[in-house]
This record gives C-alpha cells, sequence and structure tokens, in this order.
C-alpha cells in the first residue's frame, strides 16, 4: 500500500502565516511537508513576518518532525520568528523535547497562544 501525505493547510492571517500539520509525521512525508512549507515561505518573500506550526492536530510524530522543524528555523533564518503550538500533553510536544528542538524554537499550547505571544 502506498501512503499518501496530508497536505497542509495553509493560511494567511494578521502578522502571520499558520500551517496546520498532519496527524502523523515521519519518514514517509516529512520531506513533503517541508517542501509544502519552503514553497510557501518563498512565495511569501519579504511579506512573511512570522511563521506559525501547528501541531495541535499531530498524533503521531517521530524525529523526522523534529528535524522538519529544526529544518524551519533553519529556512527561515534570523529575520522571521517561528513558533510552533503543540499539546502539552502529546507526543510532538514530547519529541520536540526530548530532541531539544525546544530550547531554538518556542512551544506555545495553541495556536492562538502562539500568534499573540
Amino acid at each position: 500500500m502506498t501512503y499518501l501525505p496530508t497536505p497542509c493547510r495553509v493560511r494567511d492571517l494578521p502578522g502571520c502565516t499558520m500551517f496546520t500539520l498532519p496527524p502523523e509525521i515521519d519518514l514517509s512525508n516529512a520531506t513533503a511537508v517541508f517542501d509544502a512549507v519552503a514553497t510557501a515561505v518563498h512565495a511569501r518573500g519579504d511579506r512573511l513576518a512570522m511563521l506559525v506550526l501547528d501541531l495541535t492536530g499531530t498524533r503521531f510524530m517521530d524525529s523526522q518532525g523534529a528535524r522538519l522543524v529544526d529544518d524551519v528555523r533553519r529556512l527561515l533564518g534570523p529575520r522571521v520568528p517561528l513558533r510552533v503550538a503543540a499539546s502539552p500533553s502529546g507526543v510532538p510536544r514530547r519529541v520536540l523535547e526530548l530532541t531539544g528542538v525546544r530550547r531554538d524554537v518556542p512551544v506555545y499550547d495553541d495556536a492562538s497562544q502562539a500568534r499573540s505571544a
């Protein structure tokens, strides 16, 4: 069986662009998700003020998801802030803590907190 990755949902909100990431992020779709984020970042150019990755609906994420977040951080550089929303009791938040990505990227309990922080 071939796994087709769930696409990201992209929304332009006042002051930020938000990506709602798929329910699962692993080796099978992490590259496709990163490519979608990178394409949107490049399309927005200088208009991109802040990027929020919404992982609140992501039930499973392995180290490939942590790498995805870190790669997006590197893609943005210091000019554009990156924030992550992840459920306090969810797997993505724990993976970000265990891999150390949370030291470099602020993680909030929900998307509205991430946008307004």
